[in-house]
């Protein structure tokens, strides 16, 4: 094995991982090795010959997987920012033997023998807390993933779980292809017509790193909006809309059958494994237990929402007529930004591109990591030399303030790439904890795709770019700031309509002045936003609020009904089966080739990921908007609820169920008024 081992820094678990070291050719021999060393493990527990303890039993399963866990988490992660063609082939080449052995660990017969053996001693009966939760979602997690179901069954269900892991993978690979595939090409100057600067220094930017002449755009999120909301020609948007919402459907990169094979798989699991629908296997372990509880929420907050919708589209509509005459023609889907933007700069005399020179990257960065530091009472230091996967990321140290202690550190990646995935994402790359006797600190990362800096100027945000990294640093945080001794249940390894309360409640602190002033600030005057500008974008945030609202619960209700009612027999091509369902909530009718479900990746880029878990979004953010009424009320820089909620919220992380934990912080239930006074719905 030393062989194998030599030079390959896939193997040792280390806090400082040498990307600049890792290859494709490291990956294989690695994970193999990895997964064979913890098989070995694995056995070892199964087949202890000694009484049955938390140690060896318990303890033991939790660290089981540690080193192999470790490497993966390091492949998928360079998969997603640093990808190139022998990477993805090496990471491809694995991930069949990594599923496959994840889903085999319930399936073992002398594992599962050994934890129910457990289960059964005076130990295991006098366990408290943590532990007590642990062996209990451990023996369900078991029975959920197959444990008792016969031979047979224990194989098909390993199948499937194969090519899961196969499918979602070439899906989101695919994705990411279509999406670099596209560019919009622009030389004639007239064409850019009511484009911001910002996005045309971009635009121009990127035709020169590209070797082309005039401006160029792409289907990645900091080009495509700008584009969708202010540029006059229609056709151009047109244009870009129809790739946009078609992508991943041509050439190699069609998705669409996967999506159809993606959704058989996962019927046929949860058929297999006792459930009548795959939301309910999905949802049995979160808060909303079963899938028709989500429904439901879902569908009472469209009937909320619904009126203010409709009066909405009214109104946009009659403003477009009001600007162009009464024969003006229907709004299609690629003028509702446009119109929208020009409607709220007449109600609100607001433009959003206004505070652009006011949110410059490091001024949000470091302003942000003031705001938490003083609030959950920690120290967070940037720390150069350490290696990277590409010399524009940074590196953090997070101390608690208090006692000194090193509680972990981060990665932050905010820019595009070709080689880079589109979206914002926090991801874990080691789990610490209060372990082995002592705190092990934990590491993650941070990921965007934000407008990046042009023609020597420092990268300036939209508010929207600066909410994102409010809330993928809200997920950072409760991984980073997690105490509990348990892997399984440390951190963000929370159920998945819970885990965005600690994400989406830092987006609060974007809109109260308080905390603006530490982190807005004219890129080259040093001036705090205006308080007119300030009032008027205050004002302005509910505008449009039910479409806003319409449109996530049109994405939470169609992945719940394919994950629940879809029969592909009665209701033929799931792509058009999610367009006519995604149209109720649409302020416009959709055009026939929308296929958004062919890019979805919350939904198909993982053998589960959000898959009937998209309503999580809606569910934390009526958990979100209650708790922070408590910071409203104490005081947003209140340090006394700053630190109750890292103590019961953030450090705890799966260690107690999370009704419990909220009941805790809030003293009561959620109440979801607070959600829609928030939206102005009320």
């Amino acid at each position: 094995m030393s062989s194998l081992t030599d030079g390959n820094p896939l193997f040792k678990i280390r806090y400082r991982i040498p990307f600049d070291e890792i290859r494709a050719e490291h990956v294989e021999p690695a994970i193999h090795q990895l997964i064979t060393d913890a098989r070995q493990r694995l056995e070892s527990i199964a087949s202890h010959p000694g009484p049955r303890t938390w140690e060896n039993t318990m303890a033991a399963l939790d660290l089981m997987t540690e080193p192999l866990d470790y490497a993966m988490n390091i492949v998928r992660h360079l998969e997603s920012v640093a990808t190139y063609p022998a990477l993805r082939e090496a990471y491809n080449a694995v991930q069949p033997a990594v599923s496959e052995f994840y889903a085999s660990i319930p399936l073992h017969a002398g594992l599962w023998a050994a934890i129910k053996n457990y289960a059964g001693t005076a130990e295991a009966a006098s366990l408290e807390g943590a532990r007590r939760r642990y062996l209990k979602k451990t023996l369900d997690d078991f029975r959920r993933h197959g444990a008792e179901l016969p031979p047979e069954g224990k194989k098909r269900l390993q199948e499937l779980e194969v090519e899961l892991a196969k499918t979602t993978t070439r899906y989101s690979q695919n994705v990411l292809d279509a999406t670099n595939a596209f560019e919009l090409v622009i030389t004639d100057p007239a064409q850019l017509a009511g484009l911001p600067e910002t996005a045309r220094q971009a635009a121009r930017e990127n035709a020169r790193a590209k070797g082309v002449a005039g401006w160029r755009f792409t289907l990645q999120q900091p080009s495509y909006i700008p584009l969708m909301t202010y540029l006059d020609d229609a056709a151009l948007r047109e244009r870009c809309y129809r790739a946009y919402v078609t992508r991943a459907t041509q050439q190699q990169w069609d998705n669409r059958r996967l999506v159809a094979h993606i959704l058989e798989l996962r019927r046929e699991q949860a058929k297999l494994l006792g459930y009548a629908t795959f939301a309910d296997l999905v949802l049995e372990d979160r808060m909303a237990k079963c899938g028709q509880t989500a429904l439901r929420f879902l569908e009472d907050l469209k009937a909320k929402t619904l009126g203010p919708f409709q009066r909405e589209n009214r109104e946009l509509l009659e403003f477009r007529r009001a600007l162009e005459g009464p024969d003006a023609p229907p709004l299609q889907p690629w003028d509702i930004a446009y119109y929208a933007e020009k409607l709220r700069r007449k109600l609100y005399d607001f433009d959003e591109e206004a505070l652009r020179p006011y949110f410059p990257a490091p001024d949000v960065l470091n302003g942000m990591l003031s705001i938490y530091s003083r609030l959950f009472g920690i120290r967070i230091e940037e720390r150069g030399g350490m290696p990277s996967w590409d010399p524009k990321t940074s590196y953090y140290d997070i101390f608690d303030s208090e006692t000194g202690q090193f509680l972990g550190g981060f990665y932050a990646d905010f820019y595009p790439r070709e080689n880079k995935r589109d979206g914002a994402w926090m991801d874990t790359l080691i789990t610490g904890g209060e372990r082995r006797g002592r705190m092990e600190p934990h590491l993650g990362l941070i990921c965007g795709n934000l407008t990046p800096p042009v023609s020597g100027k420092p990268a300036l945000l939209t508010h929207n770019e600066v909410e994102t990294i409010f809330h993928e640093f809200g997920h950072l945080l409760h991984q980073c700031l997690s105490r509990v001794e348990i892997r399984a249940l440390a951190g963000a390894n929370v159920a998945w309509d819970f885990v965005e309360l600690p994400s989406q409640i830092m987006e609060n602190w974007c809109w109260e002045r308080e905390a603006l002033d530490f982190f807005s600030r004219h890129f080259e005057t040093g001036e705090p936003i205006p308080e007119d500008l300030y009032q008027k974008m205050r004002r302005a945030r509910t505008f449009r609020a039910a479409n806003a609202q319409m449109r996530q619960l049109g994405f939470g209700i169609t992945d719940l009904l394919l994950h629940m009612r879809y029969d592909p027999e009665r209701d033929g091509d799931a792509i058009e089966y999610a367009r006519r369902i995604l149209e109720q909530f649409s302020p416009t009718p959709l055009p026939q080739e929308h296929a958004m479900l062919a890019a979805f990746s919350h939904l198909f880029s993982n053998p589960v990921g959000y898959a009937a878990g998209y309503y999580s979004y809606k569910w934390a953010e009526v958990l979100d908007a209650d708790a922070f009424t408590r910071f409203r009320t104490e005081g947003v820089f209140n340090e006394t609820v700053g630190r109750e909620f890292r103590r019961i919220i953030l450090e705890r992380g799966d260690s107690e169920d999370p009704v419990v934990l909220f009941r805790s912080f809030m003293g009561r239930d959620p109440d979801p008024t607070a959600l829609l006074e928030r939206l102005g719905l009320r």
